[in-house]
């Protein structure tokens, strides 16, 4: 992913459509794309800043968050349950609320919730022959 472009470069676009020159004249001037400076002096008569945003990151976590309590209840009384069947509780309990698993997946990561996979059968010994 690439870095965002300068405050620097920024504002001298931005002085240079303030000047009388048009976004597309200036982003021609300076090498950046035109929508860039479009996007830039809209930010500067809308904010009256012209910091890059914040980039990456999670943003959709405090969704299944809030329902921490109910699910960690539920794996603390069956520590078997798939992430299919708790995603399928969560829909049946909030009513349309149906998480991904691996949204699931991640929310226990973030918790600590560590399940170890215990083998449903016996292996098979077989003597050697």
């Amino acid at each position: 992913m690439s870095k965002a472009l300068s405050v620097d470069l920024r504002r001298r676009v931005v002085e240079a459509v303030e000047a009388g020159a048009s976004r597309r004249a200036a982003a021609e001037r300076f090498g950046v794309g035109v929508s860039s400076a479009i996007r830039w002096v809209a930010r500067a008569r809308t904010r009256g800043d012209l910091e890059p945003d914040k980039r990456g990151g999670n943003v959709r976590s405090h969704r299944i968050d809030g329902y921490r309590d109910l699910i960690l209840g539920w794996i603390e009384a069956e520590p078997d349950l798939t992430l299919a069947e708790v995603a399928e509780r969560l829909e049946a309990e909030t009513g349309g609320y149906r998480p991904l698993q691996s949204v699931v997946c991640r929310f226990f990561q973030r918790h600590g919730v560590t399940r170890k996979k215990r083998w449903r059968t016996l292996p098979n010994r077989s003597e050697p022959t």
